[in-house]
């Protein structure tokens, strides 16, 4: 499920596509998925965006609009409000500044 998830960031995937490529039901997957990631699906999904997001903040210099569409977020404002919540800091500002910032990489699970 974490391999789905990490080959689909930029396509916004929704709990729903994932049980169904897997062939479980969305209630299963979400246990499991909590069970062995240690958050729930959309919490490490919006994480996992926005960590993608920083770092092409901080390597590219492609639009912020863009990047924030390219990682599911539907405008410039709900990337900026969720960006500023986890990070403390606008996009605008941590592309100008580069602080330190806690990056979430993705799970390892295993065997």
């Amino acid at each position: 499920m974490v391999d789905w998830v990490e080959e689909n960031l930029e396509a916004d995937p929704t709990l729903e596509e994932m049980s169904n490529f897997v062939g479980y039901s969305p209630c299963y997957c979400s246990t499991k998925f909590h069970e062995h990631v240690g958050i729930s699906f959309k919490d490490y999904l919006q994480k996992r965006q926005l960590s993608m997001a920083a770092m092409a903040l901080q390597k590219t210099k492609n639009r912020i609009i863009d990047i924030a569409m390219q990682y599911g977020f539907s405008s410039h404002e709900a990337f900026t409000r969720a960006f500023v919540r986890v990070y403390g800091y606008t996009p605008f500002q941590y592309r100008k500044l580069l602080p330190e910032i806690s990056i979430v990489e993705k799970a390892q699970i295993d065997n």
